[in-house]
């Protein structure tokens, strides 16, 4: 999701309508305005609806000075935080709206069940979306021309992005965060909010399955703080699984339920995480940069930045270090 990247301004409108939750439309709003608190960009937030006055929230709460449409035209970001439960069709008037911003440029993200109203606008029809994993057969019914994935916590296709259910619209702003300022800034928001700056695994995870309480005792979590204690170590399995002394096929089996992922993933995904903020705020050359994340050699660093991010490490330096405000 890339229109409007970089420190400048950005405006980033989000759609509000009656029977939304105060949590839903709150999302965005907090994470965004967060970048412009931190000093990270000049990023502001409207809400807006199909007409201009006061909605009225699922808690009984009334929300005055709600913008019109008229709040799109100028809009770098805009989206829908959830939608009615009802899962009515888009008004005429809001969906011209929409596909009028996209068309000009302007990227849309629909999170929970805000998936389904940018479905609704045909920019999903060829592609995957995301919505929550009670609506996901739903979605997957009114477009069939849609590839439902009820797993992961948000897909992006730099125009048009969704996430899953509730919470993993955080996760889907900061990915805007990171994507549009780079890591360090995602990772000081996310610091400032006190939430995960990126999550693993996805809505496999939470899927009517109950979640077990994490203490100092959770083997995962003994496990996962030794690997992130120092990334250069040899992190194979059954190092994790000496670590968190559980035999490999348990601690696999453990580790996949706990995070949604198998531990060589998430390993490759913690070393690339610092690999980015190795890049964007010291001066370590890239051979550096792979040896203190525990990749061990360059052309390894490379394959897996490319693979996860289409950039090598150096566009990704060229484009993220040194940007003023997110420099801590």
């Amino acid at each position: 999701m890339v229109p409007g990247q970089g420190g400048h301004a950005i405006k980033i409108a989000v759609h509000a309508v009656d029977g939304v939750t105060m949590f839903h439309l709150s999302v965005p709003q907090m994470v965004f305005d967060e970048v412009a608190r931190l000093g990270l960009g000049d990023w502001t937030t409207v809400l807006f609806s199909d007409r201009p006055g006061s909605i009225v929230t699922a808690e009984g709460y009334t929300v005055g000075r709600v913008a019109g449409l008229a709040a799109i035209d100028d809009a770098d970001l805009v989206v829908v935080p959830s939608w009615t439960d009802d899962g009515r069709e888009l008004g005429p008037e809001l969906r011209r709206a929409l596909l009028a911003a996209h068309a000009r440029g302007a990227a849309l993200a629909g999170l929970c069940l805000g998936a389904i109203a940018v479905a609704d606008l045909g920019l999903l029809d060829g592609r995957s979306a995301v919505t929550h994993w009670r609506a996901a057969d739903g979605l997957a019914a009114r477009h069939p021309g849609v590839t439902v994935d009820p797993t992961v916590l948000y897909l992006d296709h730099g125009d048009v992005l969704t996430s899953a259910g509730t919470a993993s619209g955080i996760d889907a702003c900061l990915h805007v965060v990171r994507t549009r300022l780079g890591a360090e800034a995602a990772n000081r928001v996310a610091r400032s909010l006190v939430v995960a700056p990126h999550r693993e695994g996805g809505q496999a995870q939470y899927i009517e399955r109950p979640v077990a309480p994490r203490t100092d005792a959770d083997p995962i979590a003994v496990a996962t703080a030794w690997a992130l204690a120092d990334l250069t170590a040899d992190l194979g399995v059954d190092r994790l699984a000496a670590a968190a002394h559980l035999s490999r096929r348990t601690f696999v089996r453990a580790f996949r339920a706990s995070t949604g992922t198998t531990p060589a993933a998430w390993v490759r995904s913690r070393r690339l995480d610092e690999a980015r903020r190795l890049l964007e705020t010291s001066d370590l050359t890239v051979d550096q940069v792979s040896a203190a994340c525990g990749f061990g050699d360059p052309v390894t660093l490379r394959q897996a930045f490319a693979k996860a991010f289409g950039s090598t490490p150096t566009s990704y330096r060229r484009r993220f270090y040194a940007r003023g405000p997110g420099r801590t």
